[in-house]
């Protein structure tokens, strides 16, 4: 599925592709014969990218610039579950160091993300878009619980909203989205029935991609499902 958008020899960057969605959409993006180039910046990559380490984002933007700019950049990664935690279901499960964490991951380095790889956007069709979550819609929020990982996905659409409205001062045609990936079947939803009721990495990849596609500036700032919609707050 070529992106129609993006001009012929497009280069894209893709953040977190150790993961799941992250993986498929390198693959993707690899496959469509208007990408001429993909890089791809996770903990392990050279430059190595780790979004608890702001200087290493600093440095990893630096490092990539003389190969933008970039007609499009995804940033994948995010962490709801880990090796010493699960999400909140009620107050009582509450603990600093599990916010600490999923903010570091999902808020905080995401926006470093946003300062220093904002200006390699291309300035004729530059597209930003991060991965974030349903369950962050304040308007949306029926079931509670999943304190850490709701607030942090908020966060993340407030900093992404803000940065919209900025960049689009200097940067008239750039595209800052939070997207919506839906249930995957990936390690993050593992414990969650992902395996039954998530969709393959793949098709949530393609999903994007697709509503990337069909958004211009005048969605910069938007909150989008993989189908298209646009999500409440």
């Amino acid at each position: 599925m070529p992106l129609e958008s993006f001009p012929e020899g497009f280069r894209a960057l893709v953040i977190g592709a150790s993961g799941g969605i992250g993986a498929e959409l390198v693959d993707a993006l690899r496959s469509d014969p208007r990408c001429a180039s993909v890089i791809v910046l996770s903990r392990s990559s050279e430059p190595a990218l780790d979004l608890t380490d702001p200087a290493s984002i600093e440095q990893a933007a630096t490092s990539v610039a003389g190969q933008g700019p970039f007609h499009l950049i995804i940033n994948a990664a995010g962490v709801l579950h880990g090796a010493d935690f699960m999400p909140e279901k009620r107050l009582a499960d509450l603990n600093q160091e599990q916010l600490l964490a999923t903010f570091q991951i999902n808020t905080f380095g995401p926006a470093m993300v946003l300062r220093h790889f904002s200006g390699l956007l291309d300035r004729q069709r530059g597209v930003l878009a991060m991965l974030s979550a349903k369950v962050g819609s304040i308007g949306d929020n029926r079931l509670g619980g999943w304190y850490s990982y709701r607030a942090s996905k908020a966060a993340l659409n407030m900093l992404l909203k803000t940065a919209s409205i900025e960049v689009r001062r200097s940067q008239p045609n750039a595209v800052l989205l939070a997207l919506h990936p839906g249930t995957v079947n990936s390690r993050l939803s593992q414990p969650f029935r992902g395996a039954e009721i998530g969709r393959p990495a793949s098709d949530a990849a393609r999903d994007l991609l697709r509503v990337i596609d069909g958004l211009g500036p005048e969605a910069s700032g938007g909150f989008y499902a993989y189908s298209g919609d646009e999500l409440p707050w």
